[in-house]
């Protein structure tokens, strides 16, 4: 069985049309949406309200680490919107029913800390709801499932301020989720949009940072050993792979801009 699996997907929805060729199973792990795009700044759901020119500063502040003024300016160009929330959520869903009509019905699907799960779970069709917690096996594989992105261990995620509502878990919530999944079957591949807490796979090269990492999920693959651990949202990662223990741990690349899926044969 060839499986080829995707993250990142952040509106390079042309080749995600082409992420199942040639494939018997298609796995999404992500961030299907962009709501900033660093590369053109005319995409991404920023881009398509208020155009190329006026998201400029915003990707300039966020590139040297202005975040106050990243805010405020932020804070800023919503307060020329009547109805914010509105305008994102029929953006969004318009995007997402493109996601909808280009993947296959039994592709198995997961979201990032980008999307919107309350959009995706009013758009899509009962055989692509988003996995979480979960366990599907192909091939006699068991494949566990862990959504979203999350908070810092030890800080308590609120209410999103603002009308940007993306999927970041509390800390305590993303690993009920690792350790309900791992308590309720064996897990032989773990999917998540996340990746472990492992410093090489966590530092982003071209921002120069640690990024966000999933609570539980390097405790769950030190006890339970799954054959694989594949994630996603670290677009440049300064260790793509990296053992531990009987468990091979791999970003599975940032689709956007590759445009190539990562290609699992069982």
């Amino acid at each position: 069985m060839r499986i080829h699996v995707v993250a990142d997907v952040h509106g390079n929805y042309e080749a995600l049309a082409r992420a199942a060729e040639g494939a018997d199973q298609l796995i999404v792990l992500g961030d299907l949406i962009d709501y900033v795009d660093y590369h053109d700044p005319g995409a991404g759901i920023l881009g398509a309200v208020f155009g190329a020119d006026r998201v400029k500063p915003f990707v300039e502040m966020r590139t040297v680490g202005n975040f106050r003024g990243l805010h405020a300016y932020h804070q800023s160009l919503w307060a020329t919107v009547d109805d914010p929330a509105a305008v994102i959520e029929g953006i969004v869903a318009d995007r997402y029913q493109q996601v909808v009509a280009l993947i296959p019905e039994n592709t198995l699907l997961t979201l990032g800390n980008v999307d919107v799960e309350h959009i995706w779970a009013a758009v899509a069709p009962p055989a692509l709801r988003y996995l979480d917690a979960e366990v599907r096996t192909l091939g006699g594989v068991r494949f566990g499932f862990v959504a979203g992105g999350s908070g810092r261990p030890g800080s308590v995620v609120g209410p999103a301020r603002g009308p940007w509502k993306p999927f970041v878990r509390d800390a305590r919530d993303y690993q009920a989720a690792v350790d309900s999944l791992f308590q309720a079957d064996k897990v032989d591949v773990l999917c998540t949009h996340i990746p472990l807490r492992l410093a090489g796979m966590r530092y982003d090269r071209i921002p120069g940072r640690l990024e966000m990492y999933g609570p539980g999920l390097l405790e769950a693959i030190d006890v339970h050993q799954p054959r694989l651990a594949l994630s996603g949202h670290v677009h440049q990662p300064l260790t793509q792979r990296v053992r531990r223990g009987h468990t091979e741990c791999v970003n599975v690349g940032h689709f956007q801009r590759a445009a190539k899926p990562y290609v699992l044969q069982l």
